[in-house]
């Protein structure tokens, strides 16, 4: 009886920290990042910068290339899909993606991501002025990419 209790408890164990366990999703090339103060959008200048994504299905994991401390863990709190406006009309049309949220430091900031994009608009607490950082989809590798599997992003659309 008390070996089937430690087996339990051992396979328990185990599969809470394999949810812990992020997995690679994609890398993103940033593209722009713009100010908005008021009704005033100004780009601001930006070096090329590759963003990791790693999810392990409940948070998403976003960390700068070549900055160990430089990574932001969001909460996802929708996965059925990014609506985006595809031509000029008013038509939206449903995409595969997911959004999600931090809040730190009283800075909220929210996410929005599609197998070839990832959005993060920064709302600071004190301040008139949102940040919105565009990234889009590469091939480029992770420096040292972890041995598990991937995550794909799929449509609930038949």
């Amino acid at each position: 009886m008390i070996r089937l209790v430690t087996l339990l408890v051992s396979l328990a164990a185990a599969s809470a920290l394999r949810a812990e366990e992020f997995r690679h999703f994609a890398n993103f090339m940033l593209q722009s990042r713009v100010k908005i103060t008021g009704a005033e959008v100004k780009p601001i200048p930006t070096k090329p910068i590759l963003f990791h994504v790693a999810t392990d299905g409940v948070r998403v994991r976003v960390s700068v290339e070549g900055d160990g401390d430089g990574r932001s863990t969001f909460d996802i709190y929708r996965s059925d899909g990014i609506a985006r406006q595809i031509s000029s009309g008013a038509k939206l049309d449903i995409i595969p993606g997911l959004q999600a949220t931090s809040n730190t430091g009283g800075v909220l900031r929210h996410l929005r991501l599609t197998r070839d994009s990832l959005t993060i608009t920064t709302f600071p607490g004190r301040s008139d002025q949102t940040t919105v950082t565009h990234a889009v989809a590469t091939a480029a590798e992770p420096s040292n990419p972890k041995p598990s599997g991937t995550v794909s992003i799929q449509s609930n659309k038949p």
